[in-house]
Order: C-alpha cells, then structure tokens, then sequence
C-alpha cells in the first residue's frame, strides 16, 4: 500500500510503500568467510518512533502532477508533485543526492508553475530528414536553408494557445511537442509555392503532410519549474483526539 504522510508538528513527509520493510544485505570484507549479513529493516516504524505523540495526517497525491528537472529515466534528480489533506494543497519535492541513497521527500507550501522558456522548430531534424527522404537533385542544400528560414518566419507569428499538444508523452518532462495549426501550415504551402516547383514543389508538400502530425514538423516547447512558496501559516495546536494519529508503533522485536 502506497501511502503519504504527514507529521503536523516537525512538517516532515514520509511515502509508505510496500517496501519499507526489505531487508538489507551488507556484505563483509574480501578476506571474511560470510556471504552476507542480513539487516533488517522497517523504514515506517523508524519515522513513527522519531516522531512518537505526534499528529499524523495522510496526504493524497494528486493526479497527473509530477514534474521534474531531467528525464524520467535518470536516477538522480529532483522532482516535484502536488498533494492535498482535503483543506490546503502542498508541492512535494522528491529528490536524492546519490544513487545508493533512499529517496527523501520534503513539504514546500504553495504550489508551482510550468513557465514557457523558448518554442522552437525542430531546425536540425528537419534538415536530416530532407535530405534523407527527397533527391538532392530536387532540392538543394540553399533550398532547405531557405525552408527553415521560412518555418522560424512563421513560428514567430503563432500564439502557443492555439496549438494542439500531441497524446504521446516526451521523454523529458519538460519538453512538449505541438502540432502546427491549419492557418500556419496553410501559410507555409504557400509559401512553398514561391520556393518550389513542379516535382519539388509535390515533394515538399508531401513531405509536409507525412510530418504534420508526429514527426520533424512538431513545435518543441521547452518549460522550466518555478516554485510559488507561500508563506507558513502559524501553527495551531491540534488536539490530537481530532486529527489524524498513526496507532503506537511496534517495537521490533
């Protein structure tokens, strides 16, 4: 059971996980005759002990809200998500300094923002692909110069709020691609027109309609985290017959 909670006095976050009770194994030097020595553990009770008669509540993670620094698959990094107690929302940070360490989890009143830094054309994509998919013979190197100029003429003219995100997630979290709206790429076969003909023309123009959607012609969005802490509201004791409390832990035997 996946479980977030919150010690009300010391305002420190624990994330429950079928986990916390696994073992360790700590291995003895190259000269000893042990395999290993096993080390038990039970993470949830060590924080219970820690924090003993104090109140507890459980937080629930909302849906959907993780961002984070890096891509997902990196190991090290730090990441953000949003949970409530039903009355205030709180931004959870998530974070480890080094691989071999346990993640920690630190409560940040407030919430956060996804900022725009920069959309962009995918210049150096595109230009791979043009070559990879059209004859030389039908466009030349000034030609694609001249296409890229055109499509960052065009970016410069588009309004984010009018584009369609795609479905499919981008491996950094940080990182959403756009479909080009009708107006825009209507603008661009135009003007195509002028920079094209006959067979390259049909070249381009079916070149655009094959990467339209999901391919080299997506708009990349580059966000970055901003954190709106707010400022802590004065501690009000609780009386711990009305909150939240976790029952008495068990000493390990």
């Amino acid at each position: 059971m996946y479980r977030l909670v919150r010690c009300l006095t010391c305002n420190e976050i624990f994330f429950k996980t079928p986990y916390d009770q696994w073992p360790e194994y700590e291995y003895p030097s190259p000269l000893s005759t042990d395999v290993f020595q096993i080390v038990e553990k039970d993470d949830y009770q060590d924080f219970l002990k820690q924090h003993q008669d104090h109140p507890m509540e459980n937080l629930e993670i909302l849906k959907d809200s993780l961002v984070s620094e890096k891509p997902y698959s990196e190991p090290i990094k730090i990441s953000y998500f949003k949970a409530t107690n039903g009355k205030e929302t709180f931004v959870i940070k998530k974070f480890r300094t080094r691989i071999d360490e346990p993640l920690a989890y630190q409560l940040i009143p407030g919430d956060y923002s996804l900022n725009l830094l920069r959309l962009e054309i995918q210049s150096e994509a595109i230009s791979k692909q043009l070559e990879k998919e059209i004859d030389p013979s039908l466009i030349s190197n000034h030609q694609i110069e001249s296409f890229l100029k055109l499509f960052q003429k065009i970016l410069k003219t588009i309004d984010l709020k009018n584009l369609d995100r795609i479905p499919e997630e981008s491996p950094h979290p940080l990182e959403i691609y756009y479909k080009l709206d009708d107006i825009s790429l209507v603008y661009l076969l135009r003007n195509c027109r002028n920079m094209f003909k006959g067979q390259a023309y049909r070249a381009i123009e079916a070149f655009i309609d094959r990467h339209k959607e999901d391919g080299v012609l997506l708009l990349k969005a580059t966000y970055q985290i901003k954190i709106h802490e707010s400022a802590q509201k004065r501690k009000v004791p609780i009386p711990i017959q009305n909150a939240y409390k976790e029952k008495q832990y068990i000493e390990k035997k």
